[in-house]
Order: C-alpha cells, then sequence, then structure tokens
C-alpha cells in the first residue's frame, strides 16, 4: 500500500479545516491498524507455543493478559504526553521500542522472557492510541464520528486480522519465525511514519506530574466520561475472555482444530470491522449514547448464543461460532465508536488524555478479561467463559442506561 504525504499540522489545537482528505485519512488508519495488531498475535498461538514449550493453559494465559495490561499502563503513562509534546516523535519512540520487543520474543528462550517480552509490547504498542486523538483533531466536528470510526476500522481490523496472519504463520513456519517477521513489518512502518506523518504543536504546557493528575481531574470533572470509560471495561472483559480462550479450546478435544483456522475466526471480526464507518455516521446522526446501548445489546446476545456451541451438532457448530463472532465484534466496536464521539466532543485540548482514560479502562478490562477467562476455561469450561462474557456486557448496558439524578 502505497502512503500519500499528508499535510504538516502547525497546531494541534486549531479547529480543523472544512474537510479531511480521505488519503489523509487513510495514512492514520493503516498505522493505527499496523500499531495495535501487536497485541493480538499471541493469541491464536496459545496452542502451539503450549505444545512446543510444555508450559501450562494458565501460564501461557498470562501473554494477552500482559500484553492488555502493557497497553493499558502504556497508554495512561504516556499518552497524555501526546497534548504536552508532539504526538509524532512520541509515535516513533514507541514504534522503535516495538520492535526490539517483537524481536525479543522472537529469540525468547524460555517461556519467562516471553512473559516480560509481551509486557513490552503492550506498552510500545499503545503508540495506535496516539493516533486515534490526531485523527478526531484533524477531522470537522460534524464528520467526527465518521473520521473516528474509519481510523477505528484500520485499527479494529489490524487487531482481527492480526488473529489470521499469526495462527496461519505459527501453524506453517512456527511462533518464532512469526515474531521476527512482525518485527520487520513493524520497523517498515517506522519508516513511513517517519516519512509521512504529520507534526502537532503541544495544547498544553502542565508538567508532566501534572498532565497525569490531570488524568484524576477529568475523571472527577465529567459523569459522561466515566459511564463511556467503565461501561467498555466491563464489554472489554468478555471480549478479551472469549478472543484469549477460542484458540486454547478449538486446539483441544473434542475439535482438535490448528491455530490457522483458530487465526480464521479474525476473518468473521474483520467483517464486522467494516461496519465501523456506518457505525460512526449513526452517531452522528442519531446521538452517540443509543448507539452504545444497541452495542451492549448486540454483544449480550451474540456471547448467550456462543455458549450453546457444544450442544449443536457438529456440522452447525463453526457456523454458529463465526456469527457469534461477527455479533460480539459488531456490539463491541458500536459501543467504542460511540464512546469515543461522546468523550472527543467533552474537552478538544485534552483528547489525549480523555483518549487515554477510556483506553486505560478499556485494556484494564481485557487485561482482566483475559485472566479470568482462562481460569475459567481451565477449570469449568467454555460455558463459564461465555457466561462472563455475557454477564458483563449486559452488565455495560445497565451502565450506559442509568440515568444519575
Amino acid at each position: 500500500m502505497s502512503l500519500i504525504r499528508v499535510p504538516n499540522i502547525s497546531n494541534d489545537a486549531a479547529p480543523p479545516a472544512a474537510g479531511l482528505s480521505q488519503r489523509t485519512v487513510l495514512v492514520l488508519a493503516t498505522g493505527a491498524g499496523l500499531g495495535a495488531a501487536s497485541i493480538y498475535y499471541s493469541q491464536p498461538m496459545l496452542g502451539v507455543l503450549a505444545t512446543d514449550t510444555g508450559a501450562s493453559t494458565q501460564t501461557l494465559g498470562l501473554m494477552p493478559t500482559l500484553t492488555q495490561l502493557g497497553y493499558a499502563l502504556g497508554i495512561f503513562f504516556t499518552a497524555p504526553l501526546g497534548d504536552r509534546h508532539d504526538r509524532r516523535t512520541l509515535i516513533l519512540i514507541k514504534v522503535a521500542l516495538l520492535v526490539a520487543s517483537l524481536a525479543a520474543a522472537a529469540f525468547s528462550p524460555s517461556v519467562a522472557p516471553l512473559l516480560v517480552a509481551s509486557l513490552a509490547m503492550g506498552l510500545a504498542a499503545s503508540f495506535a492510541q496516539d493516533i486515534v486523538p490526531a485523527a478526531a483533531t484533524l477531522a470537522p466536528e460534524a464528520q467526527r464520528g465518521r473520521v473516528v470510526g474509519t481510523v477505528m476500522t484500520g485499527l479494529l481490523l489490524g487487531i482481527l486480522l492480526s488473529r489470521v496472519v499469526s495462527g496461519f504463520a505459527a501453524e506453517h513456519v512456527g511462533w518464532r519465525a512469526t515474531f521476527f517477521g512482525v518485527a520487520l513489518a513493524t520497523a517498515a512502518l517506522g519508516v513511513a511514519l517517519w516519512r509521512f506523518l504529520p507534526r502537532f504543536a503541544p495544547t498544553t504546557q502542565l508538567p508532566y506530574g501534572a498532565l497525569l493528575g490531570s488524568l484524576l481531574q477529568l475523571w472527577r470533572n465529567h459523569p459522561a466520561l466515566r459511564r463511556a470509560a467503565l461501561a467498555q471495561a466491563l464489554l472489554g472483559v468478555g471480549f478479551s475472555a472469549v478472543w484469549s480462550t477460542l484458540a486454547v479450546w478449538l486446539h483441544g478435544a473434542p475439535f482438535h482444530l490448528g491455530s490457522a483456522v483458530a487465526g480464521a475466526f479474525g476473518l468473521a471480526g474483520a467483517a464486522a470491522a467494516l461496519a465501523a464507518p456506518i457505525i460512526g455516521r449513526l452517531a452522528d446522526r442519531h446521538g452517540a449514547h443509543a448507539i452504545t446501548q444497541l452495542g451492549a445489546v448486540i454483544a449480550a446476545i451474540s456471547f448467550a448464543s456462543m455458549a450453546l456451541t457444544p450442544w449443536l451438532p457438529r456440522e452447525l457448530q463453526m457456523a454458529w461460532l463465526v456469527v457469534g463472532v461477527v455479533g460480539f465484534d459488531l456490539g463491541f466496536q458500536a459501543s467504542l465508536i460511540a464512546h469515543q464521539t461522546l468523550i472527543y466532543g467533552i474537552d478538544p485540548g485534552a483528547r489525549g488524555r480523555l483518549n487515554a482514560v477510556l483506553f486505560v479502562s478499556m485494556f484494564s478490562g481485557m487485561a482482566l478479561g483475559a485472566a479470568l477467562g482462562s481460569v475459567l476455561l481451565a477449570q469449568w469450561g467454555w460455558l463459564a467463559v461465555s457466561a462472563l462474557a455475557t454477564g458483563t456486557a449486559l452488565a455495560a448496558l445497565l451502565v450506559r442506561r442509568w440515568r444519575p439524578a
């Protein structure tokens, strides 16, 4: 894919232009997608890793847990710097660190350093969340939902297709070669971003400590932010619990499917990701609050339906799972895009920090979901994982429907 030079941005706080070129949106979406993909490469490889390393399911379940926890920590401690410094510099530093951590994973001699590399991957991959508020800043207010939705399509496609790529590659060339190949691809992305990413002037002069402290102030001052963060975190618990256990469940009895098949379920999720721009337009037209509730309902129904899979005829099980994956991915993405549209309107000068609060909350929920999902699958099976996901999606719906006095 060729990258087109985007215009220089002289002031991040300046009002957006009357329009935003599709080529600029494409560059932002590509960068967000390739960055976020790094968080999920390990998930469909867990079955292969268990066979190769001899580690237990619960131990290897720490890989997605640590990666998502690292992502949350990376957003919390570094994304606010995008309001204080040039986001371009911040992104390029993180890309370099991500290349190093992927290479470290490829050459890990045992599970312990692989877990450390997983945490580092998450920390560095958080540059994807430095790109999203940049898109919101560039977009005119009337188009913000559509533009954020398009960039999120790139990000979500990167997340979902990463499972397809890593699942196929791990089965055919091994997990080490997969991590090394991703490191090379990320290095190429870094060169492209260095050449084409615009510069952004800071919107605040707060010292770093005060900048982090302002996250708590934003949380206290804006009930809409608290509701968005809590609801998305609850959805993240179920989303991650299912995705982090699906490959392990399919790898074992009665399916005995390889990592390539497990990773291919990312294609089903990718189909849902294509709806992100449409969701953004619906949020612009009908209000983001309604879309957050619709997303939670769709996710809850999909999670509940997937619990029935073991009792269906064998010839229907895979198709049923595909429908469920499309459904819960669509619901999760609809709520996320609508929540982003809501919070970006709170304070245009603090979009990096608002985005940090939302995504730290969401990925903290996802880290918790990955950990709980591994334990539930090992102890009580797929029904327990599905029950957890359904329950947290319904809890997210209650948060969105609750009207404070």
